[in-house]
């Protein structure tokens, strides 16, 4: 998999996360421990995607 691929692959799960994140918190009765660990690895997402754009500069 090239590196272009791999950022695109990551930027698709970083969105498909910050959707199921915002749908969890505007629903009643979300389970907060969820909603904590999806942002947790939204952000490691985003910081992987972050190493690897500085790389590939």
């Amino acid at each position: 998999m090239s590196l272009t691929s791999h950022l695109q692959e990551l930027k698709k799960k970083h969105q498909n996360l910050a959707t199921t994140v915002e749908e969890m918190q505007r629903s009643p009765g979300t389970d907060d421990l969820h909603v904590a660990a999806l942002k947790k690895q939204k952000l490691r997402i985003k910081e992987e995607i972050s190493r690897l754009s500085a790389e590939a500069t």
